[in-house]
């Protein structure tokens, strides 16, 4: 089972890699919506929190 974990984490950082090589720009555009995402759902979480607490 260790195993096909360490094969799996080595078969996406190899694609990453290759993603990143042969398309920076596109894998720059990935990133920014991924951290949109991510800012989102932190924003989301801010408002619910302040509404729990009103």
């Amino acid at each position: 089972m260790v195993q096909a974990k360490k094969l799996t984490l080595y078969v996406v950082v190899v694609f990453v890699l290759y993603t990143i090589i042969t398309s920076p720009a596109r894998a720059a555009d990935l990133v920014q919506v991924g951290f949109e995402g991510i800012s989102s759902a932190a924003q989301a979480v801010g408002e619910f929190m302040t509404q729990l607490v009103n």
